[in-house]
Order: C-alpha cells, then structure tokens, then sequence
C-alpha cells in the first residue's frame, strides 16, 4: 500500500475554530500529523479538504483510476448528496476500501443528520471519536491490506 486518500467536506477547513464543543479544537495539519505517524512505512497520506462537492467527486474518480482506498468525511454531503453518494459506489465496486467517518457522532445530534446516503454503500462507518474515528479508519484499512 502506497497511498491513502482522506477526503473530507465542506467547513472540514475550519476545524480548530468552528464549534470546538463538537469538533474539537484540532485542526487539519494536525490530523494529517497524526496519521502520518500511524501510516506504515511507505504509506503516503494524501489529506484534502474541499467545500466543493464537484471537485469531492472527481477525488472519488481518481481514487478508482488509481485504485486508493478512502477515507471520508462527507461533512454536510452525507445526508444529501446522491452524487457524492454513487461516486464513492464507484470506489467500493472496484473492490476499494472507503471508509466514511465523522468526527462528532451523527446519531447524537439533530435529526436530519441521522440519515446518510453514504453509509450504505461504505466498506465501514466510524463516527463519534473525534480524530481517532480517521486513526481506526486508517489501522481498519493497514489490517484489509487494501
């Protein structure tokens, strides 16, 4: 394994100042930081962060062109988008790892964002542990060889 993909959504960006009380106050630097130490050696973390959900689904193509397995955060696109939804379909039909995760627990808060449209077509769904949710993403995807 060479390279990982971690994907993540909109206002993903503004980690360490948009509402600490659920996202913590760790930023983007920091959790790539973070899964670096944890890759394996030779493993190559390609962290990215849009706010544009067309350029989301082209990193969802590269990752099937590539055959990368995924790590993603959809942010606000896990309970709408259906685009994002049959893109990251390409991904686990190729035979690919995704992995969709959440930092805060989707669950717990308001209802509308219990619903995900990415879950069910995920290798896997890990939520609610903060920037370990990425850190079991990544030890789940070293453990499939994939």
């Amino acid at each position: 394994m060479s390279n990982i993909l971690v994907l993540n959504g909109p206002n993903l960006g503004r980690l360490g100042s948009r509402e600490p009380d659920v996202y913590g106050d760790q930023n983007l630097p920091v959790l790539l930081g973070l899964l670096e130490l944890e890759a394996p050696e030779g493993t190559t973390i390609d962290l990215r962060q849009t706010n544009d959900e067309a350029e989301l689904i082209g990193w969802l193509y590269e990752a099937v062109d590539t055959s990368t397995p995924v790590i993603l955060n959809p942010a606000a696109f896990t309970h709408y988008s259906y685009a994002l939804r049959d893109a990251a379909a390409l991904v686990t039909k190729a035979g690919l790892v995704l992995i969709e995760v959440h930092i805060s627990n989707p669950h717990s808060r308001e209802e509308f964002r219990h619903t995900s449209v990415i879950s069910g077509i995920a290798s896997g769904v890990i939520a609610g542990f903060g920037f370990e949710s990425y850190l079991l993403a990544l030890s789940a995807i070293v453990r499939m060889g994939r």
